[in-house]
């Protein structure tokens, strides 16, 4: 979805989006039961567990080595190649990485996490136009569905929408 402003190069060299400090694991993507079940069989070496009312997350804890927070673990779908997940696989959360949703005063709000380096180097007003000319409402309206994805405010985080 963010196509428009980052490039397919930038994020395949870049893939820290797909990796995740112990400490950042409120960050790891969520899918629904059904795709979970799919995955667990397509992927047997992937682990998942409960992450809200009906959505699943990649377990990661087995993979990490130390008590470290800021040791890293990868997403059982990064290859060498990028992600392996089909575009009917891949969670909504990774598809709008860096954008997140939160609840603010009782709405929906389009946030960006500021930690992409490929979204840092773009100008602010990139992303916001990007965000106004739709990509915000598609991304509370998937919110309001799946409450799950809805993360807590940070600070250093930017309201867009």
């Amino acid at each position: 979805m963010l196509k428009s402003i980052l490039s397919g190069e930038d994020c395949a060299a870049c893939r820290f989006c797909c990796s995740f400090r112990r400490k950042s694991l409120w960050e790891t993507p969520l899918f629904d039961k059904a795709t979970k079940e799919i995955l667990e069989k397509k992927y047997p070496q992937a682990k998942f567990k409960k992450a809200g009312k009906e959505s699943f997350t990649v377990d990661l804890l087995h993979l990490y080595k130390s008590d470290d927070s800021e040791e890293e673990a990868a997403c059982p779908f990064l290859s060498e190649s990028g992600c392996v997940l089909s575009k009917d696989e891949k969670p909504f959360d990774c598809s709008i990485w860096p954008l997140r949703a939160t609840k603010i005063e009782g709405k929906v709000k389009v946030m960006l996490e500021n930690t992409c380096p490929a979204i840092n180097r773009q100008p602010i007003e990139n992303v916001e136009n990007l965000v106004k000319s739709g990509l915000s409402k598609k991304i509370i309206s998937y919110a309001e569905k799946n409450p799950d994805m809805l993360k807590d405010f940070q600070d250093g985080f930017v309201i867009l929408g």
